[in-house]
């Protein structure tokens, strides 16, 4: 596995950036992001998703970019003043903003599924997705939970996590998308063990070739030795040992409240969480525009904004688009270990 220098101003990544639910707030900040100076600097970008619904986004924001329709990606700019767009022709423009409707779901899948074969077929360098609404797929006919269940079939992935990115350090989770009660009851040794393991693996292929990782520990205090709960001592630590057993240089647990600190100033690369809102808030609470959510373990380059389709401002021209910025940022950045990805995850 090779890690590769850093861009040195040669030929531009291209990011193909999906305009999510269009009854959301996912056209209005796909078509700001196509717009910014800072991403169009950095990348070509072609949005992906039904022309006149980009145009209607286009108006309402008051951008006086043209919207351009393209045809392949190659065709893309950057140009300014121009947004290019691939149509996936499905939906007209006029769809209502802030409602759940078949439509606006067909129109997000179709653009999911657009954007995911042009990566696989290697015509673009990566994904970047606004957000989708699960009810409106789900009145589409998807059985899908979401992005990542649907990039994992598309894809053929055999499986595929959650990797978070802020401000130069890495999050990983051992649980995710359940209740706390229910991510509680899933720690166990063979759970934090897999969950190290593929921490681990997307270190090494995002530019880490000796990753230092920390796991969390679940409970206040990591314990208190076993006074604060048992976790810690019959499930997070034998599996760190275990990790440590076969060479690697992984810490913990670390109490929760001091982790993420200690990484931000440089000493690990990752920190593996243990339930969602545990990496989540200390993420946020850092940089929330600039926390960006990757999916490890496709063989292509995915990222997205953390946020849903904010049906209470959809339609309004107000939603900020920073959190997608971030994201095109991200995947210019990170498409430089595009050949480690493919290695890695490729069937």
């Amino acid at each position: 596995m090779t890690t590769p220098p850093a861009p040195s101003g040669g030929t531009l990544p291209t990011l193909a950036l999906t305009v999510g639910d269009p009854a959301g707030i996912g056209p209005e900040i796909a078509v700001r992001t196509a717009a910014e100076q800072a991403v169009t600097s950095r990348a070509r970008v072609v949005l992906v998703g039904d022309a006149p619904v980009v145009r209607d986004a286009a108006a309402l924001c008051g951008l006086r970019a043209g919207v351009r329709v393209i045809g392949d990606p190659g065709d893309a700019g950057p140009e300014p003043g121009i947004v290019d767009v691939l149509d996936i022709g499905v939906a007209s423009g006029g769809i209502a903003a802030g409602r759940v409707s078949a439509e606006a779901g067909r129109s997000a899948i179709a653009a999911v599924e657009t954007a995911t074969r042009l990566a696989m077929e290697r015509r673009v360098d990566a994904v970047v997705t606004a957000p989708i609404n699960k009810e409106a797929i789900w009145a589409a006919g998807s059985t899908h939970l979401g992005h990542t269940e649907m990039l994992g079939e598309l894809t053929g992935a055999r499986e595929s996590t959650t990797m978070f990115v802020v401000r130069g350090l890495k999050i990983f989770f051992t649980t995710r998308h359940t209740s706390l009660r229910r991510a509680i009851d899933q720690i166990d040794r063979g759970l934090v063990g897999s969950a190290i393991g593929s921490a681990l693996t997307a270190l090494r292929v995002f530019g880490h070739p000796r990753p230092r990782l920390a796991v969390a520990a679940l409970n206040p205090h990591g314990g208190e030795g076993g006074n604060f709960g048992r976790e810690e001592i019959d499930h997070i630590a034998p599996a760190v040992a275990a990790a440590r057993e076969r060479g690697a240089d992984v810490t913990g647990p670390v109490p929760a409240d001091s982790v993420f600190h200690q990484a931000l100033e440089g000493r690990y690369d990752g920190v593996l969480a243990q339930f969602h809102d545990q990496g989540h808030i200390a993420a946020k609470t850092v940089d929330f525009d600039g926390t960006v959510s990757v999916t490890v373990g496709l063989p292509i380059l995915r990222t997205s904004v953390d946020h849903g389709t904010a049906f209470d401002i959809a339609g309004t021209g107000k939603a900020s688009h920073g959190t997608m910025v971030a994201a095109a940022l991200a995947a210019a950045d990170l498409s430089r270990y595009l050949d480690n990805i493919r290695a890695t995850y490729g069937q």
